[in-house]
């Protein structure tokens, strides 16, 4: 197992359990205690754990459940989803038009458009506009609708009904499971009809996912593998499932994960 591999691990381990032990991580890991402990200073540099004598706990104002879940999906895999968004900004030219699906892999994406000129971009994601919005020169629309807090998404019929106006050199979407059977799929029946409408406004759908998403699938699908263009991922994920993705026509992008520094958990603060 790879450094981000593992500290992904301990992430789910801290969100889980609140807390983890270097002697627990050890055993687990099969790694020395000076591993586990670099790990976990990595992690105190991030702003995501509080180091105490035999193991760490995860940060008083992340360990609170006033914080939607769209924040701490930022902070999980946060070097994987930021690999994947800078990697999907660099399809966008100036002046084009896209559409940004609402989720954490798709805000990571937000971050790297900052100095597109003359981009109009289309969201049903409260989150991804802020972010779009550090970007002055951008034109951004936000769709109207019924609001999902644990995503920050907007979502229903006056949404879907807005995006038909709507023609997208892009549309980037979030998945929640991707099925070799099933195709892409959403954990939430609204959400996926929005996805299928921004699939249908724009000229090509590249999804973005990072490699939790694969060989699962959730409660509803919105797209089968005809209808997208570009899937984008990491190298975290199995060379054979990317293999028989690419076999469906779609066309698989794969970037590198970063272990750490630059782009780190830290800058979400």
């Amino acid at each position: 197992m790879i450094v981000v591999q593992r500290r992904n691990k301990i992430k789910e381990r801290l969100f889980q359990q609140r807390s983890v032990k270097v002697s627990e991580l050890v055993r687990e890991f099969n790694v020395s205690e000076e591993t586990i402990r670099r790990d976990l200073n990595q992690l105190e540099r991030d702003g995501l754990v509080q180091k105490n004598y035999g193991g760490a706990i995860l940060v008083e104002e992340i360990d609170n459940v006033a914080i939607p879940p769209v924040q701490q999906r930022k902070l999980q895999y946060f070097d994987e989803k930021d690999a994947i968004g800078r990697k999907a900004a660099e399809l966008v030219t100036d002046n084009q038009i896209i559409i940004l699906d609402a989720g954490s892999t798709t805000w990571c994406m937000a971050r790297h458009l900052k100095q597109a000129k003359g981009l109009t971009v289309v969201t049903n994601g409260i989150n991804v506009a802020e972010e779009c919005s550090h970007n002055e020169e951008a034109s951004i629309f936000l769709l109207g609708g019924k609001l999902i807090t644990k995503s920050m998404s907007l979502v229903g019929p006056q949404a879907e009904i807005e995006l038909q106006k709507y023609n997208a050199h892009y549309v980037f979407l979030g998945s929640s499971g991707i099925s070799m059977r099933k195709g892409f799929t959403s954990s939430d029946i609204y959400e996926a009809e929005i996805k299928k409408a921004m699939i249908a406004a724009g000229q090509k759908a590249v999804i973005l996912a990072d490699h939790s998403k694969f060989l699962r699938h959730a409660l509803v699908s919105f797209s089968s593998f005809d209808d997208v263009d570009i899937v984008i991922t990491t190298d975290l994920v199995d060379p054979d499932i990317l293999r028989e993705l690419e076999d469906t026509g779609v066309k698989v992008i794969v970037c590198p994960v970063k272990e750490a520094g630059e782009g780190s958990a830290a800058e979400l603060r």
